[in-house]
């Protein structure tokens, strides 16, 4: 499904150099680096303020705390990503109440957010699924109506545009993944949160650090969630190619969606908005037909997410039911996702796209 060795290759002088200059500084914790890393998310994502953190789960719950979310409190998404989007909502002690999905994007169905809102909504945590920013729009009007909090689950999107504008900077807060499969990828865990407003940003900002006001002075319980200057300094050499990658991406979903569109469902490409590919998802009745026959050619493909969050065990406690969310539970049992990186060569998504085909009519 990807080739992280085949992206490595052509920075790996630039890393080696950058890491000897870290073990050689020995300042590895909140250093140049990170400073430097944040300054570059802000004016990449147009935003006024950017955190660097441990992951993109610890971005969405320090989010969730610094907006004063708690027992009691309910926040609306999708179920249909993965469960970390869902667990900050926990983390917190707030409820997550789950909207089903648009079975042409998958993300979550704008139309449906309204009548899931009670006097206990308090947020609405929108998720980029696959690359593909949500209807942000609509998602922001209704917040507006209902005086609700949006925050932004980009750990798929970076680089995604919604009529111009960068994810993660339209809501309230945008939270971001650097897990190394990401579009973004560090090589380990990271995260980043971004917002424009001050008092989420400071709040954040003193939360990743034990509450810290002061050397050895803590305002409140906090916590330890910092993005470290090894992974902040592999993260600026790879953001200075993040458009170029992002652009191989696309270039390989259209030969995909050219000689797959008459065979299955594939991602929808919509005017206004710039789908990124962090995965590339087809839908289809003969999911193990195909996976089969790309197995038997060894080419990877994967299921994301065979088992909705609202059907985890996890949740439980949630009381959802099989039937409760239609489009994600039918999603769950016909996506698949092929190969898709910026480093596969065109020739290799054509053999791929073309053994799909070649199972289909067998």
């Amino acid at each position: 499904m990807l080739d992280i060795k085949a992206q490595h290759e052509p920075i790996k002088e630039e890393i080696k150099q950058a890491l000897k200059d870290i073990l050689d500084s020995g300042q590895f914790i909140l250093g140049p680096n990170v400073r430097a890393f944040e300054q570059e998310i802000v004016s990449y994502c147009d935003v006024r303020n950017a955190l660097g953190l441990a992951s993109g789960t610890d971005a969405l719950f320090l989010c969730l705390k610094a907006l004063g979310l708690e027992k009691g409190d309910e926040v609306i998404t999708t179920p249909f990503t993965f469960i970390a989007t869902a667990e900050a909502i926990a983390y917190v002690g707030a409820t997550p109440v789950f909207v089903d999905i648009d079975r042409h994007t998958l993300n979550i169905d704008s139309s449906k957010i309204e009548e899931k809102i009670t006097t206990r909504t308090r947020a609405v945590i929108v998720v980029h699924l696959f690359g593909l920013p949500a209807d942000m729009d609509e998602i922001m009007a209704l917040a507006q109506k209902y005086n609700l909090k949006v925050v932004e689950d980009c750990a798929q999107a970076f680089g995604a545009r919604y009529k111009n504008r960068p994810a993660g900077g339209i809501g309230d807060a945008g939270c971001f993944s650097f897990y190394p499969s990401k579009n973004l990828g560090a090589y380990g865990d990271g995260g980043m949160m971004v917002t424009n407003h001050h008092e989420i940003y400071e709040s954040v900002r003193l939360l990743r650090n034990h509450g810290t006001v002061a050397p050895y002075r803590h305002g409140f319980i906090g916590y330890n969630s910092r993005l470290d200057e090894i992974q902040a300094a592999i993260l600026r050499i790879k953001l200075r190619h993040i458009d170029e990658y992002n652009g191989k991406r696309r270039d390989l979903a259209k030969i995909y969606t050219s000689l797959l569109g008459d065979s299955v469902q594939c991602p929808v490409e919509i005017g206004d908005r710039t789908h990124v590919y962090h995965q590339y998802t087809i839908r289809t009745g003969e999911r193990d037909r195909i996976s089969g026959a790309l197995r038997d050619d060894n080419v990877s493909s994967v299921v994301y997410y065979p088992v909705p969050l609202h059907m985890q065990e996890a949740f439980n406690y949630l009381g959802y039911r099989k039937g409760d969310l239609p489009e994600s539970e039918a999603a769950a049992d016909e996506v698949l996702s092929i190969p898709i990186y910026p480093e596969l060569d065109p020739g290799k998504a054509e053999h791929i796209a073309n053994v799909i085909v070649k199972a289909l009519k067998a």
